[in-house]
C-alpha cells in the first residue's frame, strides 16, 4: 500500500467524524508515523515543535477513535487500522486493498507526497519564508475557531488581527495557516519589516500564481484585483504598524505606503474569492469603517491568555498563585515567561514569594518594548497615558478634559487611537471610565513622569 493510498484512509475517517479532510500538516504528520518516525524527528524534519507534532497526532488519533470506536495510539495506530479497515462498513475507503504489516518493514521509493500524488491537496502555490516556526502554541481555541468561521464559513475579505507586542497574534495566525494550508489555491506570507514595497507582493502573485507574463501586463493593484477574483488565495501581511507614522495618532500612513492603504480599502470592499489577514500592533483607521457584523471584514482584538498551562514546565512552585501572577501580568506569554525565569532564579521559584513584593515587576526588556510603544504614541496619547497611570482609580472622561485642559475633540480623538493600540480599557457604571492597561501603566510609572 503506497503512502498516498494511507493518507487517501486516514484523510476519509477523518473528514467522515469531523467533517473537514485532512489539512498539509497532519499529512505530513500521518506520512512520518507510517514511516515510523517519532514526534522528534517528524517536528526536526518539518521545522515544529515537538509538543506542537504530538498535539496534532493525538487530534488525529481522537478522530480516528471516535470513527473506528477503537481506542488508537501512536503505538497501535498502524496495526488498529489494519485490523478494523477490512470490515464491510468500510469497503471502497480506499482504490485498493489493505495488507499492512509494521510501517517499519514497508519500503516507499519515494516517501515525499507531493501534490500531484495528492488528490485532496489543492494548494498550487505556497511562499511561508517569512512566517514563524511555532515553537510553543498555548491553547487559542476561541480565536482558531472565530478565523475559521469567518474565512471559511463566511468568506470574510479582510481581516486584522490586532494586539500588543508578542501576546501571540503572528503565532495564532500561522497555526490556522498551519491547519488550513489545503483551503487555498496559494498562501503567501510577507513582513513590512523585511520586505516594505507592495510591489514585491504585487509581482509575486502575478507571476507565481497568476502566472502573467510581465512584459504584458503591468505591476498595479488593478491588475493584482483582477488575479484576485480568479483563485482563493490567502495572503498574510505582518507588522502593519510599521507603515503608519511614528508620533501620530493610530494608523495615519506615511506618504509612501499610501498605495497599501488603497490596498486594503479596496479589498473590503470589492468582490473577490481571496482573503487577506493583516497582523498589527495598531488598528488601520479604514478598517473601522468596514467592520461589522454582516460586512466581509472584521477585527480580532487578541487578549492575553488565562489558561495557567502557560506556565508550567517553568519550574515553579505555588501553583495555587499562579492565576494570580497571570492576572498581574495580563496573560502575555512572553512577559510571563520572562517573569517565570526571573522567580525561578531570584526567588527559588516560590510565586507566593515574588507576587509579595509590591507593584509590577518589569524586567529590562519588558522596559525596551514598553518603551517602544510609548514612543510612538502622539503627544495627545502620551499625555493621556500619563494621567491615567497617576490616578489610583479609572476616570471619567470630563474628568480627563478637565484635569488636562483639553478640548473635547481632542480627548475623543485621544482615547480612541489609543483604544485601537490596545492601550486602554473601558468600564461602565453611572458612565463610562477609562485606565490604560497595567503593564503601561507601571512603564510610565518608573519614568516618574510628573
Amino acid at each position: 500500500m503506497t503512502v498516498a493510498e494511507v493518507l487517501q484512509l486516514v484523510d476519509r475517517l477523518v473528514e467522515q467524524q469531523r467533517g473537514k479532510h485532512l489539512n498539509d500538516l497532519e499529512k505530513t504528520v500521518v506520512q512520518g508515523l507510517w514511516k515510523g518516525q517519532t514526534y522528534s524527528q517528524i517536528a526536526n524534519e518539518f521545522g515544529y515543535d515537538e509538543n506542537y507534532i504530538g498535539d496534532v497526532s493525538r487530534q488525529l488519533f481522537k478522530h480516528l477513535s471516535e470513527q473506528l470506536n477503537q481506542d488508537i495510539k501512536k503505538g497501535n495506530f498502524c496495526w488498529t487500522l489494519e485490523r478494523v479497515i477490512n470490515s464491510p462498513q468500510f469497503v471502497g475507503l480506499v482504490n485498493s486493498p489493505i495488507n499492512w504489516c509494521t510501517p517499519h518493514h514497508q519500503t516507499n521509493p519515494n516517501p515525499s507526497i507531493t501534490d500531484q500524488e495528492d488528490p485532496n491537496n489543492q494548494t498550487r502555490y505556497s511562499n511561508l519564508t517569512l512566517a514563524p516556526k511555532i515553537t510553543q502554541f498555548y491553547d487559542r481555541t476561541l480565536e482558531l475557531q472565530t478565523l475559521s468561521d469567518w474565512i471559511l464559513a463566511q468568506n470574510t475579505r479582510l481581516i486584522s488581527v490586532v494586539g500588543l507586542p508578542g501576546i501571540g497574534k503572528t503565532t495564532l495566525v500561522k497555526r490556522f495557516v498551519d491547519l488550513n494550508l489545503q483551503q487555498f489555491d496559494a498562501v503567501i506570507w510577507k513582513s513590512i519589516k523585511i520586505e516594505p514595497s507592495l510591489n514585491t507582493l504585487i509581482t509575486e502573485f502575478l507571476t507565481k500564481v497568476a502566472h502573467a507574463d510581465l512584459r504584458f501586463s503591468e505591476i498595479n493593484l488593478l491588475e493584482l484585483f483582477k488575479a484576485l477574483k480568479t483563485c482563493k488565495s490567502l495572503l498574510i501581511i505582518d507588522d502593519i504598524q510599521e507603515l503608519f507614522k511614528p508620533g501620530k495618532l493610530a494608523g495615519q500612513y506615511q506618504s509612501r505606503f499610501q498605495e497599501y492603504k488603497a490596498l486594503f480599502h479596496r479589498l473590503g470592499e470589492i468582490e473577490h474569492n481571496s482573503h487577506l489577514i493583516l497582523i498589527t500592533q495598531e488598528q488601520c483607521q479604514e478598517m473601522i469603517g468596514l467592520a461589522g457584523e454582516l460586512d466581509p471584514v472584521q477585527i480580532l482584538k487578541l487578549p492575553g491568555l488565562t489558561q495557567t498551562s502557560i506556565l508550567s514546565d517553568r519550574g515553579l512552585k505555588d501553583q495555587s498563585s499562579w492565576s494570580q501572577l497571570i492576572q498581574r501580568y495580563e496573560g502575555h506569554p512572553v512577559y510571563l515567561q520572562e517573569v517565570a525565569d526571573l522567580i525561578k532564579t531570584m526567588f527559588s521559584g516560590k510565586v507566593s514569594d515574588f507576587l509579595a513584593e509590591e507593584g509590577i515587576i518589569l524586567t529590562a526588556n519588558m522596559k525596551s518594548q514598553l518603551g517602544d510603544i510609548f514612543n510612538r504614541l502622539s503627544p495627545l496619547e502620551q499625555q493621556i497615558m500619563v494621567k491615567l497611570s497617576q490616578s489610583p482609580n479609572p476616570m471619567s472622561k470630563n474628568q480627563l478634559k478637565q484635569d488636562l485642559d483639553l478640548s473635547l475633540m481632542d480627548l475623543i480623538n485621544g482615547l480612541e487611537s489609543l483604544n485601537r493600540r490596545n492601550l486602554l480599557k473601558t468600564s461602565e457604571a453611572e458612565t463610562v471610565l477609562f485606565d490604560g492597561v497595567g503593564l503601561m501603566q507601571a512603564y510610565i510609572r518608573s519614568l516618574g513622569i510628573d
